[in-house]
């Protein structure tokens, strides 16, 4: 037997020779699993859909997908969502994993007799709540994305992006400027909108606009209230402004100035009054 390969630069899969050789597993098992691996992180479709597409039917890929799950290339998880909700969440191997722990009880303790099923994650303790910034900025991070049906992301998903989705309202970034940064130039095949968006919210991250300077505070003249730089009384009050014209002469005086032309005035001899006039 001759195997012919292409040279391939795009829209291929690398698969492990363990995984196609498994003998474990059936054919419909091992295509099934290569199908899985081809498609994009985040891809969303249950075995229903699956079946209907394919020829082999429900029942088939039913029974693949407990192969595949016994063999560990093929688990779900149940995910408790911040809202308290749980949804089932399903993880694809290209190499067996081993199966997950399952907690037994205590020593001492009676057991009920019942099967032990894992817990969901985050066992007992209450959801939490986003904060009123984080849903902010993941509601705006949904009107963004939503003309690009490609970036399709989950609650979760969005509120792991949400701090970044801060950073830019806080530096004043608009929701055009967040769409002109995230939206041209995706790549096709999208793998992963959420690392697409990561990359970019980090990447191109508008730097900090500098505050606007705090206004110049003033002070008052204690006689003339004209705006000083200081406490006190202005130059011209305190006779020091040298641009003072003297008086009856038209020529800038000295300082001290006024203060000589004021007391040479209140010394001026008055004309004495006339008798009868």
């Amino acid at each position: 037997m001759q195997i012919h390969r292409s040279a391939h630069t795009r829209a291929f899969t690398v698969l492990p020779n363990g995984l196609l050789q498994d003998r474990r597993l059936s054919y419909t098992a091992r295509g099934l699993l290569a199908d899985l691996l081809s498609r994009p992180d985040g891809w969303r479709e249950d075995g229903r859909q699956m079946a209907d597409s394919s020829p082999q039917g429900r029942g088939a890929v039913r029974r693949a997908l407990k192969e595949l799950k016994d063999a560990g290339y093929y688990r779900v998880d149940r995910v408790r969502m911040p809202d308290g909700t749980v949804r089932s969440e399903s993880h694809v191997y290209d190499t067996p994993q081993p199966e997950p722990a399952v907690p037994r009880p205590a020593s001492g303790g009676r057991g009920t007799g019942g099967a032990v099923t894992p817990p969901v994650k985050d066992p007992g303790q209450e959801p939490t709540l986003p904060d009123e910034r984080t849903r902010a900025a993941v509601a705006t991070l949904f009107r963004v994305i939503r003309p690009e049906p490609r970036l399709r992301l989950g609650e979760a998903e969005a509120q792991t992006l949400a701090p970044l989705v801060t950073q830019w309202l806080e530096r004043g970034s608009s929701e055009a400027e967040l769409a002109h940064a995230l939206l041209p130039g995706l790549p096709q095949p999208m793998h992963s909108p959420t690392a697409i968006l990561r990359d970019r919210l980090q990447r191109k991250l508008p730097p900090e606009r500098p505050e606007a300077p705090p206004p110049t505070p003033y002070a008052e003249c204690g006689r003339c209230h004209d705006p000083v730089p200081r406490p006190g009384i202005c130059r011209t009050c305190a006779g020091l402004d040298t641009r003072t014209v003297a008086v009856g002469t038209g020529a800038p005086a000295t300082p001290g100035g006024v203060a000589r032309a004021r007391a040479a005035l209140r010394g001026w001899p008055r004309r004495p009054a006339v008798a009868g006039s």
